[in-house]
This record gives structure tokens, sequence and C-alpha cells, in this order.
């Protein structure tokens, strides 16, 4: 698969999630209507965790001449959705709830952060 189809395919579950993530931290939480939200965003966020890790680096040094550091939030995510999930069947709302913002502030607000850095798309596409 090629790298731009990658980049939208993660682009695609990336905004959606986005939007999901931020709803869930403004609504009412224990609701239907939070469960559901978050188990759309759970999916989206795992899915693009997924999808990054075909997508090669091209910032910064690599690993495998592949992963770069950015790779990181991949695997965070990847380890983070489960353990969050299992933590809220458990009924430890507080794991759950410290989980949620650190997937939050972590694979959206700072990764997303760094897709703003010269010569990524991001900020080709806003800032030339």
């Amino acid at each position: 698969m090629s790298y731009t189809t990658l980049m939208y395919l993660h682009l695609a579950t990336i905004l959606p999630a986005f939007v999901l993530g931020t709803l869930s931290f403004i609504l009412k939480k224990g609701t239907v209507t939070h469960k559901i939200i978050g188990r759309i965003y759970m999916i989206l966020m795992f899915l693009t965790a997924i999808i990054t890790l075909f997508m090669p680096s091209f910032i910064g040094s690599q690993l495998f001449n592949h992963f770069g550091w950015i790779h990181l939030f991949s695997f965070l995510t990847i380890y983070t959705v489960p353990t969050a999930y299992i933590a809220i069947k458990k009924g430890d709302v507080r794991r759950h709830k410290l989980k949620m913002i650190g997937l939050y502030v972590g694979a959206m607000l700072i990764a997303g952060a760094f897709t703003f850095v010269p010569g990524r798309y991001m900020h080709t596409l806003f800032f030339t």
C-alpha cells in the first residue's frame, strides 16, 4: 500500500477519533452515549495506531530503516486502548479515566502537534 493511501486512511480514522474523543470529555460520563462514543473512539484509535505502524518515518532518526520517534505514540495507543477497556470492565473508573486522558493528551494533542513539524504533510497543507 502506498504511503499516500496509508496517510489518508490514517486521517480518515484520526479526524473522527479527535471529534469523538473531545465529545467524550465534554459529555456526562457513564451514559449510554458516552459508552457508544467511547467504544467507537477506542476502535478508531486502535486502527489508526495499526495504520501508522505501516507508515515509515521520513523525519529524524529511524530504527530498522522505518520507525521514528513518532511511532512511540502508536505503541502507546496499542497498549493503552485495551488496558483502558479492561480497567472500565473491571469497574476501575479511576484507572480508565487516567488512561483515557493520557491517550487523548499523548496520542491526540502531543502527537497531533508533531504532525505540524516542517517536512510533514500537515505542515505543508496548512503553512505552504
